[in-house]
């Protein structure tokens, strides 16, 4: 049994999702381990990580325009606003999908389903860099 640790950052753009799924595996292939699990944690409140349809890219705008209705932007009910009108609402939208995934290695690889990718998805409006940490546990 081994474990691997690894991070990496990603300079965001705005609002939106960004596929991380090739850099993920990368540091599986990295670790040389062959079957275990790879977890995936955002060091940040404001940005998250989820699995989500990488095939269409519409399905991502239609994500965005989900939450941009569920939680919007200054709403006079938010009263943590130190950084802008988008602060509280990108910590809700964290707060609502993950900081964290876990995916099974199998045979050296990310065992994702055919249109499952791994995205950090930005919730604040301006650009960000965001550090990812990536711990892989199994066999070589």
């Amino acid at each position: 049994m081994c474990v691997y640790n690894s991070e990496f950052s990603l300079t965001t753009h705005g609002k939106g999702t960004y596929e991380v799924t090739p850099r993920v595996q990368e540091i599986v292939r990295e670790s040389r381990v062959r079957n275990g699990l790879a977890t995936i944690f955002i060091k940040h409140t404001s940005a998250s990580l989820i699995v989500f349809e990488n095939a269409d890219p519409s399905a991502r705008v239609d994500l965005e325009e989900f939450f941009a209705r569920l939680i919007p932007e200054g709403a006079s009910y938010f009263t943590h606003s130190m950084e802008g009108s988008d602060d509280m609402p990108s910590h809700i939208r964290m707060a609502l999908t993950r900081t964290s995934e876990s995916i099974p290695v199998r045979d050296g690889r990310l065992n994702l389903g055919t249109w499952q990718g791994i995205f950090v998805y930005e919730h604040r409006r301006h650009s960000h860099s965001r550090l990812v940490a990536v711990s892989i546990i199994g066999e070589r």
